[in-house]
């Protein structure tokens, strides 16, 4: 059942993303500022949301593992396990946003970077979790799992930090689509409808990879604690 479950659901994410491309680049109209290049937005802003949910299940399962971590030993490692999946699927959404952002500014600005507030503090949360990924690849030792818990709340500071820099200060980056003011918002009901099927597209391909990798983180831990256990017994 539960291989059935997992097929069925990622039969459904993949009709969803075959299906919010179709929206995207057929159904939409052309903007008519940015024209066909605008069509970005329909991957660049549901990647850029569903980063930050990400990088939100990587903080609450840091903050788990911190509180857990003397008083409920497995209760602590689930966490963990959440905290590396979240932040590694949000890494990997927040370079989808890094990469299809420069595209647009390219067009709309003639340049691909600026060091642009709401840019540069992307980056940066770009930065802090590769470093999070970093430190649990290569560091070793009872404190590693202590320190990227540490490094993963710390990172997370940054999350409304970037949702608010175009708000908080002027930055080249547009104003925000949705709550943004009075002319904020997308009008054309074609253009939001394939705005709403690509969030759900790749959230759904988000939380399937997100379930994958706790699961492998998991079974690595288990390995690692029984390894640890033969390692004693002998």
């Amino acid at each position: 059942m539960k291989k059935l479950a997992i097929g069925i659901y990622t039969i459904v994410t993949v009709a969803l993303m075959i299906w919010g491309f179709y929206q995207a680049i057929y159904v939409a109209p052309e903007e008519q500022t940015m024209h066909e290049v605008q069509r970005i937005f329909y991957y660049h802003v549901p990647s850029a949301m569903v980063a930050f949910l990400f990088f939100a299940i990587s903080l609450c399962g840091s903050i788990g593992f911190l509180a857990y971590r003397r008083s409920r030993a497995e209760w602590a490692q689930i966490a963990d396990a959440w905290a590396l999946a979240g932040a590694e699927v949000g890494v990997v959404f927040c370079t989808v946003v890094l990469i299809t952002g420069p595209i647009w500014g390219r067009r709309a600005w003639g340049i691909w970077w600026t060091w642009d507030a709401r840019l540069t503090t992307t980056l940066v949360l770009w930065l802090i979790y590769v470093s999070y990924l970093l430190l649990r690849r290569f560091a070793a030792g009872p404190q590693m799992q202590t320190l990227a818990a540490v490094l993963g709340i710390f990172g997370a500071l940054d999350v409304p930090i970037v949702y608010m820099s175009n708000r908080w200060w002027r930055t080249q980056h547009p104003a925000p689509v949705f709550g943004g003011g009075e002319d904020s918002g997308i009008k054309d009901p074609a253009m939001l409808a394939a705005f709403g099927w690509n969030v759900a597209a790749w959230l759904a391909w988000g939380i399937l990879i997100l379930a994958l990798r706790y699961h492998v983180e998991r079974q690595q831990q288990k390995l690692n604690a029984q390894d640890a256990q033969e390692a004693l017994d002998a």
